[in-house]
């Protein structure tokens, strides 16, 4: 008999309500550990929403019927969420605009702090530290402080303190917002090259050509729900995109990515 496989993260009728109105509208998903699947909507959508659901800073309306299951489990320690997921959003970033260094932005991340105070860092938090910072190609800026730094330096520091648990998967909030051209080359670049390590992508944006070629899976959302499921290929279509976005769109694809223009 085979060992069934237990999903990373399971919603089942899910629903979210903020601000007097429904923001999740019976949202259901299942994604499974080293999954890369990218979240596709216009802005309002619910994306943010989904991923504030998924860090317990949301909490379902309670149904009979609803399902929230991170390994397979109802109940979670919340600083148990935070070492299975890695968190990259721009609200997260903004909260780190002072003078502190990469380095210290890194360590932060071990007692999902923003910044350093009395904390104790052991050697071995350093030797890690030391290790993302390799690996994201980012250890010659790792004492400058971050006001100092552009958004696209910033963005891999951010993701740095990401990883430091080794999460199962990284979940990352319209990633590629306020990066110019040379800092969303490098973005990709990375966050290619954290796919094949194995750890999963969750990406969540409006913009067709944040989907880099590692990911394989599309959900189209709107309106607080998910409508469409299914491979890049099937879904990242003109007309898919022009009903999604509400305008008339053309869909280019170049070396694996995705741009979309109006026409």
């Amino acid at each position: 008999m085979s060992k069934k496989i237990v999903p990373l993260l399971e919603f089942k009728n899910i629903n979210v309500a903020g601000d007097g109105k429904k923001v999740l509208d019976s949202v259901s998903i299942r994604i499974f550990a080293g999954e890369h699947i990218a979240i596709l909507g216009p802005n309002g959508a619910g994306k943010s929403s989904f991923i504030k659901t998924i860090t317990r800073e949301y909490y379902p309306i309670s149904g009979r019927d609803s399902v929230f299951k991170v390994w397979g489990q109802d109940t979670w320690n919340i600083f148990d969420l935070r070492t299975t997921f890695g968190i990259v959003s721009n609200d997260l970033q903004y909260s780190f605009a002072r003078d502190m260094s990469g380095m210290e932005m890194i360590l932060s991340g071990f007692f999902s702090s923003i910044g350093l105070y009395r904390q104790f860092v052991t050697p071995k938090m350093k030797r890690k530290a030391k290790e993302i910072m390799a690996f994201l190609d980012i250890s010659g800026l790792k004492d400058r402080v971050l006001t100092q730094m552009s958004s696209g330096e910033a963005r891999r520091f951010l993701i740095g303190r990401a990883l430091v648990h080794d999460p199962k998967a990284l979940i990352l909030d319209e990633p590629s917002n306020s990066l110019d051209l040379h800092a969303l080359h490098k973005f990709r670049i990375i966050l290619g090259k954290i796919a094949r390590s194995g750890i999963g992508i969750i990406l969540v944006t409006h913009n067709l050509s944040d989907i880099i070629p590692e990911i394989s899976r599309i959900i189209l959302m709107k309106d607080g729900g998910f409508y469409k499921d299914g491979s890049k290929n099937e879904l990242i279509t003109a007309k898919n995109m022009s009903a999604l976005f509400n305008t008339p769109v053309r869909v280019k694809k170049v070396r694996g990515y995705y741009y979309a223009f109006t026409s």
